[in-house]
């Protein structure tokens, strides 16, 4: 291993480098079985003579740190046990200031610790992810010329993913989609991040449907934008409580997150008649409606737009896995050419290996075939978990009605907001990891009551999982 060693303004050269190594050794940054340069390579790049670095590694391995093994090289002794080391501890604090801004986002700590009893939202489940077809469609990945020729691709990503997902979402979704006007993001949150460098200037204001996610909000902030949060009610975002001089509209118009509803399409037209006469764009996620559970779809907002104001962005996130990091945006041709050179400016493209792979799945059909079996397993768990909140929560909560997506909302017959808090801290104790409706609000006052997720918990377990959220009310 090519370990560092400064010798700066240094005199006993063989000192320091004992010292450093030494030091190294204790604290882990060397560890039991690593090796060390050659003595002639260390002192070549120290240019200093051997004899000096001789002399340092000699009391090492006299004091059992080192050992030497002839025709083999030098060794730390694996009898060694290091200490933790401390970095922060020794290294200053920095006279740097940040804005003054990110004091008041938080880092999210929503998916620090497993659950026994998993009712998160926002999450699959991983056991269902095809983790065999995955491996060989990445060995297929680094094989292939596209991504071995060892240059940067176009900040649009893979060719053949972009019309992958432009056939899937014409068919699946209805959505009027050309590959040209598609770029490939690391999941919605940057396609979120690329739509607000493209379009909007510090000083725009941002309207999101409230309650609702609240990371595109921290996002906007961050750019300069003014963040407004706007009711929904059981149609959707109440387009008359828009605020004017309005730039970008943020909705889930197929399932409102996190309450669950559809926008009716009366409210759809009704928001993009709002844009044309405000000049205002629309961002349509649509998050996780490749789970439908009943009803007739209701069109996209991108299919009924005429104007040219739909930005649609999707993720495979759920449909896959969050930490493949693979999303997209689908942009107006007026746009598109804004929001791929802010993929250039941010990161460049994205990983070609997963893109290649994801490409190869959706062509062979594997995507789509993956899709149907999530669906009949994710069919059974809302069906599942609605049966029970009906049943057995009816005095406490009452079920938002949701026909799509990996969670339902209730809301609260007559608790407040800190004695649903409550509730949720008592489940945590139990080992159930649940959201309160509370922590989902803008600008409105929170809402008490409940998120619960179904992706990441088996059907076998939501029973026994709904048992134990029951008593937490009765407490």
């Amino acid at each position: 291993m090519e370990f560092h060693v400064s010798l700066l303004d240094r005199k006993d050269m063989s000192g320091e480098i004992y010292r450093q190594l030494r030091r190294a050794i204790a604290d882990g940054r060397l560890r039991p079985g690593d090796e060390l340069s050659p003595s002639r390579g260390l002192a070549r790049s120290l240019s200093v003579s051997r004899t000096t670095v001789t002399v340092a590694y000699d009391p090492l391995a006299g004091e059992g740190l080192l050992v030497t093994r002839i025709g083999a090289g030098t060794y730390v002794s694996k009898h060694v046990t290091a200490q933790p080391r401390e970095v922060r501890r020794h290294r200053p604090l920095g006279m740097i200031r940040s804005r003054s801004l990110w004091e008041s986002i938080p880092l999210s700590k929503e998916f620090d610790a497993p659950a026994e009893f998993d009712f998160r939202t926002g999450l699959p489940d991983a056991s269902l992810f095809p983790h065999e077809a995955w491996r060989r469609l990445m060995g297929r990945a680094m094989q292939s010329e596209s991504v071995s020729v060892g240059v940067y691709a176009h900040p649009a990503g893979h060719g053949g993913l972009r019309e992958a997902i432009a056939r899937h979402v014409g068919v699946v979704r209805g959505v009027q989609a050309s590959a040209d006007d598609i770029t490939i993001t690391n999941g919605a949150q940057q396609a979120l991040d690329l739509v607000a460098r493209a379009l909007v200037t510090p000083g725009d204001r941002v309207a999101f449907e409230d309650p609702g996610y609240l990371p595109p909000t921290f996002l906007f902030k961050s750019l300069g934008a003014r963040v407004k949060g706007v009711p929904v009610d059981d149609q959707g975002i109440v387009v008359d409580a828009l605020p004017p001089q309005t730039r970008l509209v943020y909705v889930t118009p197929s399932h409102q997150y996190p309450l669950g509803v559809t926008m009716s399409l009366p409210r759809r037209i009704a928001l993009l008649e709002w844009a044309s006469r405000n000049d205002a764009a629309i961002i349509e996620d649509d998050y996780d409606t490749e789970f439908r559970f009943g009803g007739r779809p209701i069109e996209p907002l991108q299919t009924l737009d005429t104007a040219g104001r739909v930005i649609y962005v999707g993720s495979f996130s759920k449909s896959l896995l969050p930490t493949l990091r693979l999303g997209f945006v689908l942009t107006p041709p007026c746009c598109t050419p804004a929001v791929q050179k802010a993929k250039y400016v941010a990161d460049w493209h994205t990983s070609m290996l997963g893109q290649s792979a994801l490409a190869r799945f959706m062509e062979n059909g594997g995507f789509a075939r993956h899709i149907r079996k999530l669906g009949r397993v994710y069919t059974e768990r809302h069906e599942l978990l609605r049966e029970i909140l009906t049943r057995d929560f009816g005095d406490h909560l009452t079920v938002i009605p949701s026909v799509a997506g990996l969670h339902v909302a209730a809301l609260a017959r007559s608790a407040s907001v800190n004695k649903i808090s409550g509730v949720v801290r008592r489940a945590a104790d139990l080992g159930l990891q649940i959201q309160p409706l509370s922590q989902f609000a803008i600008d409105s006052p929170p809402r008490a009551g409940l998120v619960i997720g179904y992706g990441a918990i088996l059907a076998t377990r939501i029973q026994e999982g709904m048992r134990r959220l029951r008593g937490c009310f009765g407490l």
